[in-house]
């Protein structure tokens, strides 16, 4: 049968119109250059929004253990009239240092479930007494070096 509206073009030989067949050719080395170009952009402009709020989410982490662990101090404190010595360490949170006068003071279970790393996977640095206060809880940042500016700060419970 032959189409035989005006406006309806005409079929060719594999059976399919001009118009869907153009279609059907695909895409230009132009167009597939330009969509490539504009991912690019896009991925760029994602990863420079990204990444620094990974090192704000990692200082945030830093201060909320480190509040943690001073809460766990404190507490410590509370029941055993001192802060653990340094030589003690953090540890005494978790299980009773052989260190302690009167072991019955000790809460069962510990102040701490587990003494958390800080967010570069290092320990968590302690001295009692600090030299920022009766107690000093810190982390060296990034870097693992004291001192340090930006990511590389130390991050301590004086700040």
């Amino acid at each position: 049968m032959r189409n035989t509206h005006p406006k309806m073009p005409s079929r060719c030989k594999s059976g399919f119109t001009p118009v869907r067949r153009s279609a059907e050719d695909g895409f230009t080395l132009v167009e597939l250059m330009v969509v490539i170009v504009i991912l690019g952009l896009l991925a760029t402009i994602v990863a420079l929004n990204v990444l620094p709020s990974g090192d704000r989410a990692r200082e945030q982490k830093a201060k909320a253990d480190i509040a943690i662990i001073e809460d766990g101090l404190e507490l410590y404190k509370l029941q055993n009239i001192s802060y653990p010595s340094t030589a003690d360490g953090l540890t005494a949170l978790v299980s009773a240092p052989a260190s302690l006068t009167d072991a019955s003071r000790y809460q069962a279970g510990g102040y701490i479930k587990k003494l958390p790393k800080d967010p570069w996977g290092r320990e968590y640095l302690y001295a009692s007494p600090g030299t920022h206060g009766a107690i000093d809880i810190w982390t060296l940042g990034a870097d693992g070096k004291e001192g340090g500016e930006g990511i590389d700060a130390d991050i301590g419970n004086w700040q």
